[in-house]
């Protein structure tokens, strides 16, 4: 199994960080990345192809006699890139098209939800508008308006009273702001709860969770501002211990892998399993079908098994056999955005980080590339992820804040209290 050649889709942190944690696999000889970002060419060799070229990922992943595909983000996934990778032969880390609609359609998911009784919220969804309207009517406030496909994280609205609602339902399904993904809707009650993020390693039979995470979605602190892609995350929540990952594993994990192969889809890669902690107990907010942005940056650097193990594992549908063991070390990443993000921000600025950067701080790129001059400058809303372990969360979030000041760009902005309520 030695001397792989692994290409990774994405050009995220997330993707820096799978490249990461696969070059550190003895299994693998070269790692490609498509397209990449300044984090992965110290890494890996970027190819400048589009997530969304599925024929020329596969043609180039065919030139390349590529071992391993890791796809990273959702886009591709639901427009079966996987399904054209495996029919072309080549192994590849991911869910097909049909099962990734856990993700791509929140109908789909609900109504899976639905019928294997799988605790989530109450609710409804719809196709036609005037209908969607009479039952939103008739609901109290706040109240979840979803937009049924993908939409760049954007498409769930949380409305306060009843006109924003109507505004969201009217903005989705008659604006079409967000396109097709506002075809159907997705109506439910707004649940009240601590947040965590557990993704699980599935082989479409086995499910093995990985340690569980918390991110930061509002652009702010005190979870004040706009949403983002995530500000921020850390590993472990100490509100959310082994028991309750045990229970959220045989409640909604496992059920939801057995339902999609009894419905004729087993599902294989990350299962990204969104959570909200009722005092009902605790319901499914969302699912998603790959790892998690900005969670994978906390996560990866507390596993102590080979990555790229595990992912030929659930490839090739034997993951019962491996065992994967984590570092006890908390993590803590948070995330350097542009000036203006989440909205309007300008992209060139340079990026320096100083000699000064402690040797246990990782920087994971997003939003960077090179320029013509071998500089490295901004290029998008979320710059870089900076993380750090510690014996404890508060030494390792003691890191990553004592060396923020080391790394700057024009507008950097970040969150402050990313993992505070672990250490108070």
């Amino acid at each position: 199994m030695a001397g792989l050649k692994v290409l990774v889709i994405g050009s995220g942190a997330r993707e820096h960080a799978l490249a990461w944690k696969i070059a550190q696999s003895d299994h693998v000889n070269e790692i490609f990345a498509a397209p990449g970002n300044a984090g992965t060419s110290l890494l890996a060799q970027n190819l400048s192809i589009s997530v969304s070229d599925i024929p020329a990922i596969v043609n180039r992943a065919r030139e390349l006699k590529i071992d391993l595909v890791v796809v990273g983000p959702e886009a591709p996934l639901a427009a079966g890139l996987v399904d054209q990778l495996q029919t072309t032969g080549i192994p590849v880390f991911g869910p097909l098209r049909a099962a990734a609609r856990l993700e791509s359609s929140k109908v789909f998911s609900r109504e899976l939800m639905l019928k294997y009784d799988i605790p989530r919220a109450a609710g409804e969804s719809f196709s036609d508008y005037s209908a969607a309207r009479s039952y939103l009517e008739g609901q109290s406030v706040p109240i979840v308006v979803k937009a049924d496909g993908l939409a760049a994280g954007k498409g769930v609205i949380i409305a306060l009273n009843k006109e924003d609602a109507l505004a969201a339902l009217d903005s989705i399904m008659k604006a079409r702001t967000f396109g097709s993904a506002g075809d159907r809707v997705v109506i439910e009650e707004c649940l009240f709860g601590r947040e965590v993020s557990l993704l699980a390693f599935t082989d479409g039979k086995t499910a093995i969770p990985m340690v569980p995470a918390c991110d930061y979605k509002r652009v702010y602190d005190d979870d004040r501002g706009l949403n983002t892609g995530g500000m921020g995350s850390y590993s472990p929540p100490g509100f959310f211990g082994q028991a309750m990952i045990d229970r959220v594993l045989q409640t909604i994990i496992q059920p939801v892998i057995a339902a999609m192969s009894a419905e004729g889809t087993p599902y294989q890669g990350v299962l990204y399993t969104g959570l909200i902690l009722t005092d009902a107990g605790p319901r499914v907010l969302e699912f998603n079908a790959r790892f998690g942005d900005p969670e994978t940056q906390a996560i990866l650097p507390r596993l102590k098994t080979d990555l790229v193990e595990i992912m030929l594992a659930v490839v090739k549908r034997d993951l019962h056999t491996v065992k994967i063991d984590w570092k006890d070390d908390p993590c803590v990443g948070v995330v350097m955005a542009s000036g203006g993000y989440p909205g309007d921000y300008k992209n060139g600025y340079p990026i320096t980080i100083s000699d000064k950067l402690e040797r246990d701080v990782t920087v994971f790129y997003a939003g960077a590339k090179q320029n013509d001059n071998g500089q490295i400058v901004t290029d998008g809303g979320r710059v870089l992820t900076v993380t750090a372990t510690g014996k404890t969360m508060r030494e390792a979030r003691d890191t990553v804040y004592r060396n923020l000041p080391y790394i700057k760009f024009e507008g950097c902005h970040y969150r402050k209290d990313i993992a505070a309520r672990e250490v108070d």
